[in-house]
């Protein structure tokens, strides 16, 4: 059951960080307030006071005073630095996703959300989620920019081509929430949203028995690297094997060709499907083609799943924690689904 918002004017709170948000946001009119209104008095009152009474009279002179620029620096000092802090407090706290949060998939196209949960579970325009849980969501789109908003969660987050974004919430009351998208994306921007339904955890349970799933992302990721795409044919053990061991590498450091390192987190998992030369892991010569235009966002999401799930990744973690194993200590270097090893020159 819904309750309304102590002000009416906006959506009810219904996360465990909507109250920060409201509060900073009422703190900021408060301050605009108290600052707007005694200068606008002020400026009607010298407008009367000092008044043109007689033409061309020259006013007295005016010399400056260090108490009052004093107090009129150090205070809104002291107000913007309440401002920074508060809003930092709040954007990490709303952008930080727990490491126990459950995730789902949401892949933005003109003019729908097409979402897919950990279970396999799918749904277009709807969202359902459990009461009192962590719910984290990855993102990406098919086409332009678009932005995933919840006013009630006090949430909303740009979903950019070519990337992944990242969201979470605490839905705190179940109920009806509207969704939708907050960045103009064509024509039918207007028609871009949805509903989100926060359920008991018993209900949820149910609505997931009752909804065929299908394969799970991680699942559907095995089957495009074992089978369609034929990554196994380089990535997998044996006498073939010319790409590099993927276990266990998800959220661990890689070095570079060149020097550099990068953190084996989604993004980089992803930008090795699409652009395998971009980052070559040292040891190996960037022989891998790019998949680039060959699979869909649904099926990139599935195949990092995938390559997640390879290090005991099931969903359950933040963006680029290094909750998986540490790699294996082989006598091959820890390296990338874009790379093949060199071969060794005058072996003994």
């Amino acid at each position: 059951m819904q309750t309304t918002s102590w002000v009416p004017i906006f959506p009810e709170q219904a996360s465990s960080f909507a109250w920060q948000v409201d509060l900073l946001y009422f703190y900021l009119i408060l301050i605009s307030i108290a600052f707007t209104v005694p200068i606008v008095l002020a400026i009607f009152y010298f407008g009367l006071k000092y008044r043109e009474k007689e033409k061309f009279v020259s006013g007295a002179d005016i010399h400056g005073s260090m108490t009052l620029e004093t107090i009129w620096s150090i205070i809104p000092f002291m107000v913007s630095m309440t401002i920074f802090l508060g809003g930092a407090i709040v954007f990490y706290n709303q952008y930080t996703p727990p490491k126990d949060a459950m995730e789902i998939y949401v892949v933005g196209k003109q003019w729908m959300w097409k979402i897919q949960h950990g279970t396999g579970q799918r749904e277009i325009n709807e969202l359902h989620v459990p009461v009192g849980r962590n719910i984290k969501l990855t993102m990406t789109t098919e086409d332009v920019i678009h932005d995933f908003s919840i006013p009630a969660f006090r949430t909303k987050a740009d979903v950019v081509p070519g990337r992944y974004s990242y969201l979470w919430f605490n839905a705190t009351k179940p109920g009806k929430y509207h969704l939708f998208c907050q960045e103009y994306c064509g024509l039918n921007h207007s028609g871009m949203g949805g509903w989100v339904y926060v359920m008991e955890q018993r209900d949820f349970d149910n609505w997931l028995s009752g909804n065929a799933s299908g394969q799970t992302p991680a699942e559907m990721g095995k089957d495009l690297f074992e089978t369609k795409l034929g990554c196994a044919s380089c990535h997998e053990g044996g006498q073939g094997q010319r790409g590099a061991h993927l276990e266990n590498i998800y959220g661990t450091d890689v070095k570079l060709v060149g020097g550099g390192t990068v953190k084996a987190d989604d993004d980089y998992i992803r930008n090795s499907i699409l652009n395998p030369s971009s980052q070559v892991v040292e040891g190996y010569q960037p022989i891998m083609p790019t998949f680039k235009g060959q699979v869909t966002e649904e099926q990139l999401n599935a195949l990092v799943a995938y390559v997640k799930s390879l290090s005991g990744v099931t969903g359950t973690t933040s963006t680029g924690s290094s909750t998986a194993a540490p790699a294996a200590n082989t006598a091959a270097p820890a390296a990338n689904a874009n790379t093949a090893p060199k071969k060794a020159a005058n072996a003994k």
